[in-house]
């Protein structure tokens, strides 16, 4: 079966900056910066990335809205109409996406302060989407708009998406207003994983494009085969034929991804696969298989994959995933620790390249917090320059394959994916202990 890794690690708490680094004999103060290692730490963050969206929590739940999906549709009907337009256009607010990627802007970053001495270098460029008023969308008919929340006090503003691919004569961003459509993925590197509006913002545009993906591929109802329309301001759709009226959800792939541990010697069983950036190593991952609980699919993939039997499995956290293939919109990555019964490699390679046990030392100095920063510097940088008019160059995978003064030998996915937060918490924290209660299923 295709496995899917959660290549870049996610979430962030903007209120907690990062703790100390562990810091080995080769990365002391002390040393000069040519005989300082790569500095590892652990980061530990809110919320995964994609998770947490500002506009679904407590503040946005149906039962305390202050604006119904419903209410919401009819008030966004009237001001397409053009009824008071100009008067309640800041009750609605529409986040446009092209092919997927959604409109962000990224204004320049305030000059550093001259005063300080040595002079610190300036802060990337912070992206935030690009909300436009419902009049700036013309000829796109009420049903295509996806209700994403609402968000405020008395006069609630309601949030929406809509993909606006195929409308024509339309101008959407540009140079002129420092806007552009960007990909997701490249956002998520962008995002800086301390500041809270930044991964809200985030985890809003990987719930719009969940949501507009699923629209796109599913217009036809899988009974009778009928057109599917939206109702429910969009959360829903329902099968048009009359004697069938099917309601249609939208789809979620759930995904187990496994930390393989071997207790008795210390170590962490890591893959590659042939499209990750050079040095990257990551957990295993892969679909879940009907008729199966999650446990017995971490133990069938791990088993295909490498050829090792896996026993106690424990639950850590889980992941929204939107950025995955436009045909699977949603994945939900379910992450475990399991326990290893055998050790013996043997790796399918039409799954993976390579399948390798690391030492807590080895993974440790695989998570380098300076790499990290870089790639989530240079793609900020990249976003800026998307957004002033630069053509699309250089690849996601290349702005991930940074380099510091000596890079490690290894690295794992960075803070925005959950596989980062499997690997981190078992090199600083530890193997976690079973609870007494635990079911060896």
């Amino acid at each position: 079966m295709d496995t899917c890794i959660a290549s870049f690690p996610a979430t962030s708490n903007p209120t907690q900056q990062p703790p100390p680094a562990r810091q080995s004999a080769t990365n002391q103060p002390g040393l000069p910066p040519a005989h300082r290692a790569p500095l590892a730490m652990s980061i530990h963050l809110r919320a995964h990335a994609f998770a947490a969206n500002p506009l679904r929590g407590l503040a946005g739940t149906r039962s305390s809205a202050a604006v119904s999906p419903s209410a919401a549709a009819e008030a966004l009907r009237a001001l397409l109409d053009g009824a008071d337009a100009a008067a309640h256009s800041h009750l609605s607010r529409v986040l446009p996406f092209r092919r997927g990627r959604p409109l962000a802007r990224s204004p320049d970053p305030p000059a550093p302060s001259s005063s300080s001495s040595p002079p610190s270098p300036a802060p990337p460029p912070a992206w935030r989407l690009a909300w436009l008023p419902p009049s700036r969308v013309p000829g796109v008919p009420s049903d295509v708009f996806v209700f994403l929340g609402s968000h405020g006090g008395e006069e609630a503003a309601a949030y929406w998406a809509v993909d606006v691919s195929e409308v024509e004569g339309a101008r959407f961003g540009g140079a002129g207003e420092g806007s552009a459509f960007v990909d997701l993925r490249t956002l998520m590197v962008a995002a800086d994983w301390r500041d809270k509006d930044a991964m809200g913002e985030l985890a809003i545009a990987g719930h719009a494009r969940a949501l507009l993906e699923w629209h796109n591929t599913a217009k036809f109802c899988g009974a009778c085969g009928a057109k599917a329309v939206p109702t429910e301001a969009g959360t829903r759709k329902q099968c048009s034929n009359e004697s069938c009226k099917k309601r249609i959800y939208p789809r979620v792939d759930p995904v187990v991804i496994m930390l393989v541990i071997d207790k008795e010697n210390d170590r962490a069983l890591l893959s590659r696969q042939s499209r990750f950036v050079p040095r990257m190593w990551s957990c295993l991952a892969g679909f879940i298989e009907p008729g199966e609980s999650l446990e017995e699919a971490v133990r069938r993939e791990t088993w295909e994959e490498t050829g090792i039997e896996v026993g106690q499995v424990i639950y850590h956290s889980s992941q929204p995933w939107p950025v995955g293939p436009n045909t699977m919109p949603c994945q939900l990555m379910v992450g475990f620790f399991a326990y290893a019964k055998s050790l013996d490699i043997h790796v399918d390679k039409k799954e993976l390249e390579d399948a390798q046990w690391h030492s807590r030392e080895d993974v440790k100095k695989a998570l380098t917090f300076a790499e990290y920063e870089k790639a989530q510097r240079s793609s900020a940088l990249k976003v800026n320059q998307i957004c002033k008019g630069a053509e699309r160059g250089q690849s996601t995978s290349s702005d991930l394959s940074v380099e510091s003064e000596e890079p490690a030998p290894m690295f794992v996915p960075g803070p925005y994916a959950i596989a980062h937060h499997l690997i981190s918490s078992w090199a600083f924290e530890g193997a976690p202990k079973v609870p007494s209660s635990f079911s060896n299923l």
